[in-house]
């Protein structure tokens, strides 16, 4: 266990939690995990995910900008759903990005994990552009991709990042929970 599988640790802790309560300050404290996760991933040879972090970060400053000016009238913009035709395009950038992945990992590394890690790597890219425009079903991505994570970070050896992301899955079940019950609220009330 490293200090920067710590750093990690609390900061994705605290990154998720902050989702799950729908508060613009996940974003910059999803930066500074992203770039401790960088430094962790690098050197445990899991290339996608560390260049996933690099994307993270950026996606995190869309989200930010997004979840402040992104609603009508550039207002902050509010939980709802994707529309059919979004979330099929979501799901085939899913399969498109493994794919990809999967290639160049085969190809320019010599990750022993290439499929699993170019799996989550795609679910979670498209989990966090679905979570920058507060899609519900940003939901489901992360925690298909945190079944897979779990056991991938244990058979690496990063038990505490193992760990950690059996705490997101169960964030994940709550976040969707607490999402949709948002959603249910808003479309309740009155205009």
């Amino acid at each position: 266990m490293s200090w920067t599988e710590i750093a990690g640790f609390v900061t994705g802790a605290i990154c998720v939690w902050l989702v799950v309560k729908r508060n613009i300050w996940n974003f910059p404290v999803g930066i500074a995990n992203y770039a401790f996760f960088f430094i962790l991933f690098i050197g445990s040879g899991l290339y996608a995910d560390a260049g996933l972090q690099v994307i993270y970060t950026g996606l995190g400053l869309y989200g930010w900008y997004s979840w402040l000016r992104g609603g009508e009238d550039h207002g902050a913009l509010k939980v709802h759903n994707p529309t059919l035709p979004q979330l099929i395009a979501c799901l085939g950038a899913v399969g498109l990005i493994a794919l990809a992945i999967q290639y160049g990992l085969h190809r320019w590394t010599n990750s022993t994990v290439a499929g699993w890690d170019a799996i989550t790597t795609a679910l979670s890219l498209v989990a966090q552009f679905m979570l920058s425009r507060k899609w519900i079903a940003n939901w489901w991505l992360w925690i298909a991709a945190d079944l897979i994570y779990i056991p991938l970070y244990a058979v690496k050896g990063l038990w505490l990042t193992s760990g950690l992301y059996g705490i997101f899955l169960v964030m994940c079940v709550i976040g969707l929970m607490e999402w949709r019950a948002a959603r249910a609220k808003m479309l309740a009330a009155p205009a």
